[in-house]
């Protein structure tokens, strides 16, 4: 019994060496844009908060007034995204800087979303022109769409029986007939700009060369998490406007590396494995000795 016992921690230890032992992750091939991609521009420095935007968006795309946010019950005044909203105005103010400024939050159509990654039966997808799309179809209300997302843009409907994620597919309806999203064409400011992927990142560029001292030298999209088809340049600190990550890799390449790294050669599940014939082995010598001793 105790050769049995030695053999069995024998057995448990390499086991658990075999998890830890360091095994080179491949990494997950970097993700682009998509050739036909388009996307958005937002200009911090041409808003004037008018949400028009807002309004647009919400005619367009069929949703009901949210008259939960500000403005006790009387009026459509969303402070958030939410499942009427998919696309919001929100301001920044610090009064001791004497520094202001509007934004506009809506899906950033990543070019290496997490909601797709993280949603099991393809209810979310990138499609044509790289716009991240929604098919409520195939969605079984699991939300980890909504824990991936770093953005918190996707939001389940928990006001409905029938519920459904909600967050913003760039008016792809709208795209296939040719139009543009309705949130950039009732823009009185050109504050949101619509257009192919690259053209955009060209005009932000050049923008920031234009006019150094306007804006922070910074296109938040380019590369932030593996890059987002909606792209903005700011007079602010792009912190100050809840853009809170600087990683550059995207979170499923990040996720999907890890695993790659743990399950290399199938050296966890052989652990496993392991350790489980360890046990039964254990449980089958056991057994065997107290039918002997009886």
């Amino acid at each position: 019994m105790e050769t049995d016992r030695r053999s069995l921690f024998k057995t448990l230890a390499v086991a658990a060496t075999l998890t830890v032992i360091p095994t080179t992750a491949q990494a997950r091939e970097r993700r682009i844009a998509p050739t036909d991609a388009v996307g958005l521009l937002y200009d911090t420095t041409r808003c004037i908060g008018c949400k028009a935007c807002v309004v647009a968006c919400k005619e367009a795309n069929g949703l009901t007034a949210d008259v939960d946010g500000y403005g006790g019950g009387l009026y459509d005044a969303p402070e958030s995204l939410n499942e009427y909203t998919k696309t919001v105005i929100q301001l920044y103010r610090d009064d001791s800087a004497g520094e202001y400024s509007f934004v506009k939050k809506q899906c950033m159509h990543c070019v290496d979303p997490a909601c797709v990654g993280a949603c099991m039966l393809g209810a979310l997808n990138k499609g044509a022109f790289g716009v991240v799309g929604y098919d409520s179809s195939k969605c079984v209300g699991c939300r980890y769409c909504e824990v991936a997302c770093p953005f918190n843009v996707p939001t389940f409907q928990w006001s409905k029986r029938s519920s459904k994620i909600v967050k913003c597919e760039l008016c792809r309806h709208r795209l296939v007939e040719g139009k543009e999203p309705a949130c950039s064409e009732v823009c009185p400011r050109g504050a949101v700009r619509f257009g192919r992927y690259d053209d955009l990142l060209a005009d932000a560029r050049a923008r920031l060369a234009a006019e150094p001292d306007r804006y922070v030298q910074r296109i938040y999209g380019e590369r932030e998490l593996g890059g987002t088809q909606v792209l903005y340049v700011s007079h602010v600190p792009f912190e100050n406007l809840g853009f809170r990550f600087d990683d550059e890799q995207s979170v499923p390449h990040t996720q999907q590396t890890v695993q790659h790294g743990v399950y290399q050669g199938f050296v966890a599940p052989l652990a496993l494995y392991g350790i489980l014939g360890a046990v039964m082995f254990r449980n089958r010598r056991a057994r065997k000795t107290d039918e002997e001793t009886q």
